[in-house]
């Protein structure tokens, strides 16, 4: 865990910088303010599909950027896009082929279903005093790209074979999603949260009970919230 989160920072804190300085040139000091927290949010999930018999969840980073915005009392919604997300599933057995409709290769390897969506959340997100908050709520999932993928090291020579299955793969994914996160650092600092997601639409055409479901390990960093806020001081 202590992996995940390091590797997070450090990549965030690149991706940060470098938006920090584009879009504070396009837009000043209107995307944070009283009443809106905008940032950059990246992390870790870890994502299965029922219907499989893969023993192993498909560990993926994803990237995106997020709005916070205040509602009365405690209340938040929670919104953005996951530009760069993958779910599917890892190690699929033979029977996992033949269900989705793959043909084995004759050498040994390990087979993986990677699809990406564009993933948009929208969750009502309440904030206890202690800086912990829940969030709750539907989250969509549009997919651009699907394949299952080969992978195997024999003799010193790696093979990485991409069979894409986009035809397959409904376009919309749509589920439910409950998390919970801290607040690193009081009013505009860095804040993790960890989320599940379970969909309720089917993952392949014609196939019922093809779910998606993910674990979000994330970390949300605001973009010119500090700045602003050391101006009002």
């Amino acid at each position: 865990m202590k992996k995940y989160i390091l590797t997070l920072v450090v990549i965030l804190f690149g991706f940060t910088m470098q938006s920090q300085i584009l879009l504070t040139l396009l837009f000043g000091d209107k995307l944070n303010s009283d009443g809106l927290e905008f940032g950059l949010v990246g992390g870790f999930n870890f994502s299965n599909i029922s219907e499989l018999e893969a023993n192993r969840p498909l560990t993926s980073f994803n990237l995106g950027f997020y709005f916070d915005f205040r509602l009365k009392n405690q209340w938040n919604i929670y919104t953005g896009v996951l530009a760069k997300a993958n779910l599917g599933d890892n190690k699929l057995t033979s029977n996992d082929l033949d269900f989705i409709g793959i043909e084995a290769y004759p050498e040994n390897g390990a087979y993986s279903q990677k699809i990406k969506y564009f993933i948009i959340p929208a969750f009502l997100k309440y904030n206890f005093p202690n800086r912990i908050h829940i969030t709750f709520g539907p989250q969509f999932g549009l997919m651009y790209k699907s394949w299952v993928e080969f992978n195997s090291d024999i003799d010193h020579r790696e093979i990485k074979i991409k069979d894409f299955n986009s035809n397959q793969i409904n376009r919309l994914d749509a589920g439910l999603t409950l998390g919970t996160g801290y607040k690193l650092v009081p009013k505009s600092g860095m804040t993790i949260s960890l989320k599940y997601y379970y969909g309720l639409t089917n993952v392949y055409k014609g196939i019922n009970g093809s779910n998606n479901s993910s674990f979000f390990l994330d970390l949300n960093l605001p973009i010119g919230a500090n700045k602003k806020n050391k101006t009002l001081e």
